[in-house]
């Protein structure tokens, strides 16, 4: 389905992820963001950048993997993405 964001009209499936991940940018990101009531930060942008190279390289994604990856500590992700970290960080 469609959902215009950021000046954009983009498709995302029922759940609101994208679909076409060439449709994402830092605009569409931050305003994805804004929804899930996160203020991005370069923190955020780390671990975001982090889980998109994961996604291009089809890398299944855990809690534990990203814990582990040395990016971020999984404490500090559950701070930076409080309400279902790994659901709501893969949106954005």
């Amino acid at each position: 389905m469609d959902k215009t964001i950021a000046g954009a009209t983009i498709q995302v499936n029922e759940e609101g992820y994208l679909t076409e991940f060439a449709q994402w940018n830092k605009e569409i990101g931050t305003e994805l963001a804004q929804e899930a009531s996160i203020a991005m930060t370069p923190r955020h942008w780390e671990v975001i950048n982090y889980l998109q190279q994961e996604f291009k390289n089809e890398s299944p994604l855990s809690i534990r993997k990203i814990g582990k990856s040395g990016v971020v500590v999984i404490k500090e992700f559950y701070q930076l993405f409080p309400k279902a970290p790994l659901k709501t960080a893969t949106k954005i």
